[in-house]
C-alpha cells in the first residue's frame, strides 16, 4: 500500500496533472519512497517462502496494474489538470487512508498481547511527525486532496503513541517471539520424549507377553 501511495503521489505531483512543477516536494519525497519500498519488497521477497512469494506476486501486480490504469486514464481521458487532479486526488485517498489504517492491526496485536514488540517507537513517531507535515502542507496549499488523508492520519498517530507510552513498560510482562518459539520447542520435545516413553512401556509390556506365551507353550 505505500509503494501503491508512493507511485499514485509521484504520478499527482508531476507537470502532467498538478500544474507545472507546483507540487515538486510531492514528486521527491514519493520518487526516493517508490525506491525505498521497492527495496523493501525485494529483500522481503528473496528471504520469504514459496508460500509467501506467491502471496507477494498476487498482492503486487494489481498494485502496479491499478496504478498503470490510473496514470493512463488520467493522461488521455482527461484534457485539463483540473480533471486530472481531481481523479488522480481520489484515487490517492483511498491509498493513503488504506496505507494510513494498516497500523489498526498491529495496535490491536499490541494490545492484545501488551506488548509494543510488534510497533516501533520511531515507526510511530515518524509516521505522526510526516502525517502532521503533510495535513499543513496540504491545508496552506488549499489542496484537499493531500490534506484530507492525513486528517485521519495524524490521529492514528497520535493514538499510535498513546498505546505505544501505556504497554512499553509491560512488554517484560508479556512473552515475546522468541520466547513462545522456545517454549513451542520445549513442549514439542517433551511430547517427543513422552511418546518415546509410551513406546518404550508398550514395547516392554509386548516383551512380557510373549515370554509368557512361551512359557505356556512349552
Amino acid at each position: 500500500m505505500t509503494l501503491f501511495n508512493c507511485l499514485i503521489y509521484t504520478w499527482y505531483g508531476l507537470p502532467i496533472v498538478s500544474h507545472l512543477w507546483e507540487n515538486l516536494p510531492l514528486v521527491t519525497i514519493n520518487g526516493v519512497g517508490i525506491l525505498l519500498e521497492s527495496i523493501f519488497i525485494f529483500i522481503y521477497f528473496w528471504y520469504s517462502s514459496p508460500k509467501e512469494k506467491i502471496k507477494v506476486g498476487v498482492t503486487f501486480v494489481p498494485v502496479i496494474v491499478l496504478f498503470g490504469l490510473t496514470a493512463a486514464i488520467s493522461a488521455v481521458v482527461f484534457d485539463d489538470h483540473h480533471h486530472r487532479k481531481s481523479f488522480v486526488g481520489s484515487v490517492g485517498l483511498v491509498a493513503s487512508i488504506s496505507m494510513y489504517g494498516s497500523p489498526l492491526i498491529v495496535m490491536k496485536k499490541v494490545i492484545e498481547t501488551k506488548s509494543v514488540e510488534y510497533m516501533p517507537f520511531y515507526l510511530s513517531f515518524f509516521s505522526f511527525l510526516t502525517s502532521s507535515l503533510w495535513l499543513a502542507y496540504g491545508l496552506l496549499s488549499h489542496d484537499l486532496f493531500l490534506a484530507s488523508p492525513n486528517m485521519v492520519a495524524t490521529p492514528l498517530g497520535i493514538l499510535q503513541l498513546i498505546i505505544y507510552f501505556k504497554y512499553k513498560n509491560k512488554k517484560e510482562l508479556a512473552p515475546t517471539t522468541m520466547e513462545i518459539s522456545k517454549r513451542n520447542d520445549d513442549d514439542e520435545e517433551k511430547s517427543k520424549t513422552t511418546l518415546e516413553l509410551v513406546v518404550d512401556v508398550d514395547r516392554d509390556r509386548d516383551g512380557d507377553a510373549n515370554e509368557k506365551t512361551s512359557n505356556n507353550a512349552c
